[in-house]
């Protein structure tokens, strides 16, 4: 078992007032203002009942909060079932036929939440970020469905994809908890005999279920999006598996036998800063080709749906980098307004 943050000496350090930073712009400001809200009051780890009720809560707060902030772009979107698991397809309207490339998106939610049509709305951002067809894996979650249930589920969906598409035509990424699976999927897949895929992107990746990086400690408190922890949602995640297994925490995984290229996000107020710091330097030294981009002050999720510029402008570069990896023409072309052709909400 990997060290935690408590397990040597530590800083002590006095309390402090951390402005925002008025440099940024007012969209990103926004996000970072204070807004006192109560932290998650997390059920014993066997109360599942509890579990339910809370994270029917984080639901619906969620789904409110993106229906409100979805972007309004033009696409298609058809559901489709891959085994046991869901999955949006999610077609720009402007996308060309005889254009192959497509995103293997996985939505975050800390491992417990945002299935359904939030994992559409999520979807819908992904979509805007990426320009290309996409598909939304709607995992299964705890507590009916532990890990490795949502591995499982995501490698299925890249099974079902490379029969349709080579693996250089398939970029593989996720958000947070999404960017766990995301990794551990590409991972599972490789030791299974999967190819690689052109390309993974990480954002504010939760790439160690340990909690072991120095962001745990020096970010707590910081991050107004994590305000706090998540290990108890780990714990319920893991289901009794060690927490460093690398289809748990990919950030341990054995990347000399292989990985994609890999672009990462985090901001310096994200409480997995670490998690995309140590990730970068764990690829750079097996030889792997991996960026990161940390943008200013940003708490977890890069302010995530939000047109925050900032956030605009890494979301440019990670298409760049797509870009490059799937050797295609650019994705710079501006997404085509909403214009009715799919309603905000499917149910």
């Amino acid at each position: 078992m990997h060290l935690t943050m408590n397990d040597g000496p530590a800083l002590h350090v006095p309390p402090r007032v951390i402005p925002v930073p008025q440099h940024l712009s007012e969209a990103a400001q926004a996000v970072l203002t204070p807004v006192g809200a109560e932290g998650i009051q997390y059920p014993a780890l066997d109360d599942l009942d509890g579990w339910r009720d809370l994270i029917a809560q984080l639901n619906a707060m969620a789904l409110e909060w993106m229906t409100e902030h979805a972007p309004q772009i033009a696409v298609d979107i058809e559901e489709i079932d891959v085994g046991d698991v869901g999955v949006y397809v999610i077609t720009p309207v402007d996308a060309s036929p005889a254009d192959r490339r497509t995103f293997l998106y996985v939505h975050g939610g800390g491992l417990i939440v945002n299935a359904g049509e939030r994992c559409r709305l999520m979807g819908l951002d992904a979509v805007r970020q990426s320009r290309v067809p996409t598909w939304a894996v709607d995992y299964r979650m705890p507590p009916d469905h532990p890990y490795p249930t949502p591995v499982s589920d995501c490698v299925a969906a890249y099974r079902a994809l490379l029969a349709e598409h080579r693996p250089e035509e398939i970029v593989i990424g996720g958000d947070s908890a999404g960017a766990n699976l995301a990794a551990a999927a590409i991972l599972r897949g490789r030791d299974e005999g999967l190819p690689l895929p052109a390309a993974a992107v990480l954002i504010s990746p939760q790439l160690d279920l340990t909690e072991s990086g120095d962001s745990f400690a020096t970010n707590l408190g910081v991050d107004n999006v994590l305000g706090k922890s998540l290990m108890p949602s780990n714990l319920l995640y893991a289901d009794g598996h060690d927490l460093s297994h690398p289809y748990l925490s990919p950030l341990f995984g054995d990347f000399s036998l292989g990985f994609p290229p890999t672009v990462l996000t985090a901001g310096t107020r994200d409480l997995f800063l670490s998690n995309a710091v140590r990730m970068h330097r764990r690829l750079r030294s097996a030889g792997i080709d991996a960026e990161l981009h940390v943008l200013e002050a940003a708490p977890h999720g890069m302010f995530f749906f939000t047109e925050a510029p900032e956030r605009l402008e890494v979301e440019h570069d990670i298409r760049r980098f797509c870009s490059t990896h799937w050797g295609s023409a650019d994705l710079t072309r501006p997404m085509v307004e909403h214009d009715g052709r799919v309603p905000p909400s499917m149910s």
